[in-house]
């Protein structure tokens, strides 16, 4: 079946209640799930789409663009829009300290970074605050768009005392490679996970829609003598990563 047949408005467009641009955008669900519209095809023009259903042209391109919010469908200029790639989710698990590059590294997948900021820097109120730095001392940063099988997955802002970390340019792949080589690698560390929508920034640097569902995941991670040495805030890509736990039931 081919994409005019499957929007032609049979019994769907009045099979449920509700506004018909929620209709037709079940209906590209229902295509997308099925494979009727399968990954990296082209949707037809909105106008075509607006002259198979009957419905306006708004309606269509309101229906298109929830699509396009949820990161099922990608709009590529010039060219139109298209059902996003169905790549694997990737599961990490909470239950080990790992770099992002250790994690990847375990999954026989390489891993590439674009730096977006590395240097140093005066404190933010926040930083002085988790790393216990002095108002008038400097924190080393790094901010980096992270890539795994070249596709972008997360940004990831860390900040690091300068003792822990005097040169943020000698950070090349994983960060914690380089700190376990100076005897500053975190042995332990909380974590706390929150919905967000992406904002234009992270966005358009991560590939999908200002306002798609991602992950925030702020960690603070320490030494084995208890102190503090890295405060990072990291965005993940919603539809391509999922954390895992590990829970047992407590004798």
């Amino acid at each position: 079946m081919n994409a005019a047949a499957f929007l032609s408005p049979d019994e769907w467009l009045e099979a449920s209640g509700g506004p018909r641009y929620v209709r037709l955008r079940q209906r590209l669900e229902q295509g997308i799930e099925d494979g009727v519209l399968p990954p990296n095809s082209s949707l037809p023009p909105e106008r075509e789409i607006a002259d198979i259903t009957g419905l306006s042209r708004a309606t269509v391109r309101k229906a298109i663009q929830e699509l396009v919010k949820q990161g099922a469908i990608v709009q590529r200029q010039g060219s139109g829009s298209f059902v996003r790639d169905a790549a694997p989710r990737l599961e990490q698990s909470l239950s080990h300290l790992t770099s992002f590059t250790e994690d990847m590294r375990h999954r026989g997948m390489e891993t590439s970074s674009k730096w977006l900021e590395r240097g140093v820097f005066l404190p933010s109120a926040e930083e002085i605050e988790v790393l216990g730095l002095p108002a008038d001392g400097q924190v080393a940063r790094i901010c980096r768009l992270r890539e795994a099988g070249g596709r972008p997955m997360a940004v990831e802002r860390a900040s690091l005392p300068l003792d822990i970390l005097p040169n943020p340019l000698a950070v090349r792949d994983s960060l914690y490679d380089l700190l376990g080589e100076s005897g500053s690698r975190p042995v332990r560390a909380i974590q706390k996970i929150s919905a967000v929508n992406l904002a234009e920034e992270d966005a358009t640097l991560l590939g999908v829609a200002e306002g798609v569902a991602g992950l925030s995941i702020q960690r603070i991670s320490y030494l084995e003598s208890g102190r503090v040495a890295e405060f990072t805030r990291s965005n993940y890509r919603g539809d391509a990563y999922d954390f895992v736990a590990e829970l047992r039931l407590t004798p």
